[in-house]
Parts: C-alpha cells; sequence; structure tokens
C-alpha cells in the first residue's frame, strides 16, 4: 500500500468507527495462497486494499495487486461480495470497529510462486508470504471464512456476511 494515497480512498471515519470499501485478491500458486502481514500484525490478510473514488473494484484489485507484487496479474473471475463488521485488535487502528465492504477476486495464476520485496503500510513493515493452504485453519487469517472456503471457490458471486467484532 502506498501510505499517502489516503485522500484517495473509499472510507471514512466517524468517532471510532471506520468504513472501508476494499478489494481483496486471491492468488493460488501450487498449493499454496499469497497472504499479508506486517510488523504489528498477529494475523495475515488476503492481498488488496481500499477502492479509489472514481475507480471500479476490477481496476482496483489490478492496481492494488501490482502495488503489492510488482506483477499484472489477471483477474479470472470475481468470487465473492464480502461484508464484516470487526475491531482491529493492532495497528494504528487498534480499536477501532470497522463496516468493510470488500469484492473478492480470483487472479490467473502465472504458473509459479514469485518472491516479493518488503513493503510498507501504515502499520509500519509489511510482507508478502506464500503460505500452504493445507496450514491456513490452524492459522489467524481474515476474512476469517477464507480458509474453509479457499477449496471450494464459487464459480459465480456469492455474498457472505460476517460480524467478527471483538468487544
Amino acid at each position: 500500500m502506498y501510505i499517502d494515497d489516503e485522500k484517495d480512498n473509499c472510507s471514512f471515519e466517524r468517532g471510532n468507527e471506520r468504513f472501508n470499501y476494499r478489494v481483496g485478491a486471491i492468488i493460488i500458486e501450487d498449493g499454496c495462497v499469497l497472504l499479508v502481514t506486517n510488523e504489528s500484525a498477529d494475523y495475515y490478510y488476503s492481498v488488496g486494499g481500499r477502492v479509489h473514488i472514481g475507480e471500479t473494484a476490477y481496476h482496483a484489485v489490478l492496481r492494488e495487486v501490482k502495488e503489492e507484487t510488482g506483477v499484472d496479474y489477471e483477474v479470472d473471475r470475481q468470487v465473492f461480495v464480502h461484508e464484516n463488521f470487526f475491531t482491529e485488535t493492532c495497528g494504528v487502528n487498534k480499536g477501532k470497529k470497522f463496516h468493510e465492504i470488500a469484492m473478492f477476486y480470483l487472479m490467473k495464476p502465472l504458473g509459479k510462486k514469485l518472491k516479493f520485496d518488503d513493503g510498507e503500510c501504515i502499520d509500519g513493515k509489511e510482507w508478502l508470504e506464500w503460505v500452504p493452504i493445507e496450514k491456513l485453519k490452524s492459522m489467524r487469517v481474515y476474512p476469517s471464512f477464507l480458509a474453509s472456503r479457499i477449496n471450494s471457490l464459487p464459480t459465480s458471486i456469492e455474498s457472505i456476511v460476517t460480524d467478527e467484532t471483538q468487544d
């Protein structure tokens, strides 16, 4: 993520609450899924980020994947619309209550697991990691449905609503 793009993002705050319009990329190679974590997080999350004002979700996922990986992946298909309610547990947004709508896209595989450079996010150093799919259920991964659904991705767009708030 580019730290200075906040003004372009489809998100807003009201007190301790934040709304995000986000995209997520599901990138699978050789039995592994590409996930992201950062130095303040105790969990993994999908490659992706917030949609910019005036940008389609489709174009946002292409942009976010390119920003985070440096590679021009192509979209295979959209697989999920996810509405999520959660309270952030770490980093600069710790304690904030989020209402997030995310569009998840399956990306076309390249046929090999590439190595990616570390990046920066609002919480500091961020890195990408190829995680074996069979290990997902034993890890803390968000969105939480990803671990159980990655081996059975829908052929048409599926809507999922989760409430992961932690009071």
